[in-house]
């Protein structure tokens, strides 16, 4: 019990995760299915139904997926890089106004200036303090390229069995990474993202939610910056 409420917050949405994964699945192969039988009376074929496992290992429900993924870790790692150098007065996402910038090492309390209950490596030097320092950043990155690059695989896929069953011709992964098809539903993804994060700076600096780490207490000044409830 002890486990469970020191990670609530982690296990809640890892639950929540799991649970609209398996509805986006059950939803994704109806869809699928109704589809292809709506295609298939159309051409007075036969359809060409799938069982949900088959659907779950197809390229379309692994664009589906990843087209999400990428766009949502694309938000964490501009955000992270962003509230290193700017901030917003007001916010509870950003820094104090006088602390944009990378901070010294004394702020940041690494190397010399280490605590001892401080992780291993920030009181290293060299190439393993300067790891851990951008870690965050570096595997927020990591996985939103190899997301981003397994949306390209799977749209790829989708996009030229499309084009096999309209008897036109397919094109080679370089070919549907810079076509209008990719960039329209990757940038779709973008800017929703973006003006997520944006609205969620912004709305915090004058907006309350009593007792949420997203929200300054309910009777902090709008000015008030990093602070939270």
């Amino acid at each position: 019990m002890r486990f469970v409420r020191n990670n609530g917050l982690s296990l809640f949405f890892l639950v929540l995760f799991l649970v609209v994964l398996v509805g986006q699945a059950i939803a994704g192969h109806a869809a699928y299915n109704d589809e292809e039988i709506a295609h298939a009376k159309l051409l007075g074929e036969q359809p060409e139904t799938l069982s949900l496992w088959r659907y779950v290992t197809s390229s379309s429900f692994g664009q589906a997926v990843m087209e999400n993924w990428q766009s949502e870790y694309l938000q964490f790692v501009v955000f992270v890089m962003a509230s290193v150098w700017l901030v917003q007065k007001g916010s509870t996402e950003s820094k104090k106004v006088d602390q944009a910038g990378s901070e010294s090492d004394e702020e940041q309390r690494i190397g010399p200036y280490a605590q001892d209950d401080s992780p291993r490596w920030a009181k290293a030097r060299g190439v393993r303090l300067w790891l851990f320092s951008n870690s965050l950043l570096l595997v927020m990155g990591f996985i939103w390229l190899a997301s981003w690059f397994g949306q390209s695989v799977t749209g790829w896929s989708v996009y030229n069995a499309e084009q096999i069953e309209h008897k036109e011709t397919t094109v080679n992964w370089l070919g549907y990474v810079t076509s209008a098809d990719f960039w329209e539903a990757t940038l779709q993804n973008w800017q929703s993202e973006f003006l997520a994060v944006g609205s969620m700076v912004i709305f915090s600096v004058y907006l309350r939610q009593r007792g949420s780490s997203q929200s300054k207490p309910v009777g902090a000044p709008h000015h008030a910056t990093a602070e939270e409830g």
